[in-house]
């Protein structure tokens, strides 16, 4: 049976892998920063920076890009428990990751709503996403996304318009699918009244990704 240590340190990396500010603090620790390091990091002041690690503030889509390029660390990592670093990695890593549905930490912007499968894997050659859009028209959506890589979308439900900045709109129903050069202008407008969520998987990084996020307003 596990020891009580080690129930408390699985406990712990629980708690992380739902908790930002908790694996802020452990991060924070582990690199032997103060809060008035990382406030000057990221220009978010101590005392915010104190409530998120006691859990008694929640961190909004501007604090998490502000930290993770403050810190230089991947937005995904916000979400993830702590884990060893610098082990390298042998030849063949077997990893895996199974995310239940409905579930994985989530980002809102002005125009889409992001649900982060397999957040608990760093360094992923492809970051998938979950995508409910919110914006109906392409002038709510303002410019274009655009960001290294090739990505795939699949509509999971109701009906989309797919705007780049080279070819027509097209107009995707459910089950129907595009693959496409990510450094083109793209972006995705809802159709109807009903909702419409997609599957997008991106061969870009997260740093990459989430510079090309709108951030709420």
């Amino acid at each position: 049976m596990p020891s009580a240590r080690e129930n408390g340190i699985a406990e712990r990396q629980g708690d992380a892998a739902t908790n930002p500010g908790l694996f802020l603090r452990e991060f924070r620790t582990e690199k032997g920063l103060t809060l008035v390091e990382v406030s000057e990091r990221t220009g978010i002041p101590v005392s915010t920076l104190s409530k998120v690690e006691t859990g008694k503030m929640s961190l909004s889509y501007e604090k998490l890009v502000r930290i993770s390029r403050g810190l230089d660390i991947d937005i995904t990592r916000l979400f993830a428990s702590a884990a060893p670093q610098n082990v390298p990695a042998p030849a063949t890593t077997g990893r895996r990751s199974i995310t239940p549905a409905n579930e994985g930490p989530s980002i809102e912007t002005t125009t889409y709503s992001y649900t982060y499968p397999s957040a608990d894997l760093l360094n992923k050659l492809l970051n998938p996403m979950i995508i409910e859009i919110k914006v109906r028209s392409i002038e709510d959506f303002g410019e274009l996304m655009r960001h290294p890589g090739e990505e795939y979308v699949l509509v999971l439900e109701g009906q989309c318009e797919f705007h780049t900045d080279i070819y027509a709109p097209s107009l995707l129903n459910t089950g129907d699918s595009a693959y496409f050069d990510a450094s083109m202008g793209h972006g995705y407008v809802a159709v109807g009244e009903g909702p419409c969520r997609i599957l997008s998987v991106c061969s870009a990084t997260d740093a990459d990704l989430k510079s090309s996020l709108h951030p709420i307003a």
